[in-house]
């Protein structure tokens, strides 16, 4: 791998992308236009565009720092076109066919599947965000998240601090961007979670998942003295763990949860797609 910096995009990740963009429209050729064909201002690489748009996922930076002499586009042109692109479902898309190739290279852990939460700091945000019980009441995030074995993300959303990761479960589960696909005999889906999970288990059932519900000390505790015990509720913590490694998701800058969505599915397919050694 020639890639060096977390920000570059490469030509495979190019050739992903590109066919998911929206079609740019065209002239109406029964229309009489006052401007010829061509005239008026150039339009924008969108490769320029899209790799503007991961260096400020990848550095956190904002998006006035991004200039026509260094990325070759404007930041106002950048913003535009990342907010059309949200509302297109672009950076889902991209989630989704990154997990589609990820189950074709390496194949998704079904089986055994993890539930957890983190909680960011969000001093600008305006929807998606509460108090922060742990962080002295100040405004803040909470991304649930729902990974298969390999601590892929499967589905995640996104609410205030203040409520209680439990009553995601059924969103998250519902809202899966890829869903096992019945080939030959279909294996038991098991859900992994932690204590703040426990009233959760019927629901858990009913939505046709196996729950293992357990508190993290004891399961650290089973790894210690059950000799082949095996820890399957951690990879949630791995997965949160490269989803914070973008720094415009660690502290929430953005004031809509549209921007912040659009930016986390980002995130998540360009993680679907790096544990495919795609990228």
């Amino acid at each position: 791998m020639s890639r060096t910096k977390p920000w570059e995009v490469s030509d495979g990740l190019w050739e992903r992308v590109e066919p998911l963009l929206p079609k740019e429209a065209q002239r109406d050729a029964g229309k009489q236009y006052k401007r010829r064909p061509g005239a008026g201002r150039p339009g924008v690489d969108k490769r320029k565009v899209f790799e503007a748009i991961v260096r400020v996922l990848r550095t956190g930076c904002q998006w006035n720092s991004i200039t026509k002499g260094r990325d070759g586009v404007g930041s106002s042109s950048v913003h535009r076109y990342f907010q059309a692109w949200t509302k297109a479902g672009v950076f889902l898309e991209l989630w989704r066919k990154g997990l589609a190739e990820y189950d074709e290279m390496e194949g998704i852990a079904w089986e055994w599947q993890s539930i957890d939460a983190t909680q960011l700091k969000a001093p600008l945000a305006q929807e998606a965000v509460g108090p922060n019980p742990t962080d002295r009441g100040k405004n803040g995030t909470k991304i649930n998240a729902l990974t298969e074995g390999g601590g892929v993300p499967l589905s995640v959303f996104i609410t205030g601090a203040n409520v209680h990761e439990s009553t995601t479960v059924s969103q998250l589960i519902v809202a899966k961007v890829l869903h096992q696909q019945p080939d030959g005999e279909e294996m038991d889906e098991n859900l992994c979670a932690d204590n703040a999970y426990t009233g959760r288990a019927d629901l858990i059932r009913a939505l046709g998942y196996i729950p293992h519900i357990c508190p993290r000390r004891q399961e650290a505790e089973a790894l210690k003295h059950q000799p082949g015990f095996k820890a399957r509720r951690w990879v949630v913590e791995r997965f949160f763990s490269w989803l914070k490694r973008s720094r415009k998701i660690l502290v929430r800058y953005e004031k809509s949860l549209l921007s912040y969505w659009g930016l986390v599915c980002l995130a998540c397919s360009l993680i679907s797609l790096q544990r495919s050694d795609i990228i």
